[in-house]
């Protein structure tokens, strides 16, 4: 797993708080320790907040604006959960139309535990196997998707997961998707 993301810039995207920290950190740990290159995006500069459930946590810095970024920028894009982080960027047209980009292109996306609201806003999970926090199941339902409770999925550049205990087969899906490129078939969902 040495190598397999050199030369991959991949996108972490994240509110300004309410970022699960487990669910950012260890990704972002897999993608460095594959030879990628993860950056921080958010909808304002600065830091962002993240939790530990309900708890603060650590502060993270910011590396760019999510309205100045494109997914031409980037080879594949993590969303992690917490309950506030997606219920925020699913609020914000930028972070919706960076997230739908990456789908339009083909590119991989990973998402885990309340993630999958943003892809809910973003209109991309038509036809979509996916599984997330047990409380977004008939959100992804009644955007399309298919719902299933499993460890992790993986559908056509799609990488899912329910909770940071399901991290360690994200984490090893996600660099596995990243490192495998464009999915032509990601672009059927957008």
């Amino acid at each position: 797993m040495a190598n397999e993301l050199q030369g991959k810039r991949i996108a972490f995207l994240v509110a300004p708080e309410g970022a699960e920290q487990v669910e950012l950190t260890e990704p972002w740990k897999a993608v460095e320790e594959a030879g990628g290159t993860p950056e921080l995006l958010s909808t304002q500069e600065g830091e962002i907040q993240a939790f530990n459930h309900l708890d603060r946590a650590d502060r993270f810095p910011v590396d760019r604006v999510v309205s100045e970024a494109s997914a031409s920028d980037y080879d594949g894009l993590v969303l992690p959960g917490g309950v506030a982080n997606p219920d925020y960027l699913r609020t914000r047209e930028e972070a919706v139309r960076f997230v739908r980009e990456f789908f339009e292109q083909g590119k991989p996306v990973a998402v885990i535990c309340h993630g999958p609201w943003t892809l809910v806003e973003a209109d991309v999970l038509r036809g979509r196997r996916i599984t997330s926090w047990p409380s977004l199941k008939t959100d992804i339902r009644n955007a399309g998707g298919e719902w299933v409770d499993e460890e992790v999925v993986v559908d056509q550049g799609l990488v899912s997961s329910r909770k940071p205990d399901d991290l360690p087969a994200f984490c090893a899906k996600l660099v596995e998707e990243f490192a495998e490129g464009r999915h032509e078939a990601q672009k059927r969902s957008a």
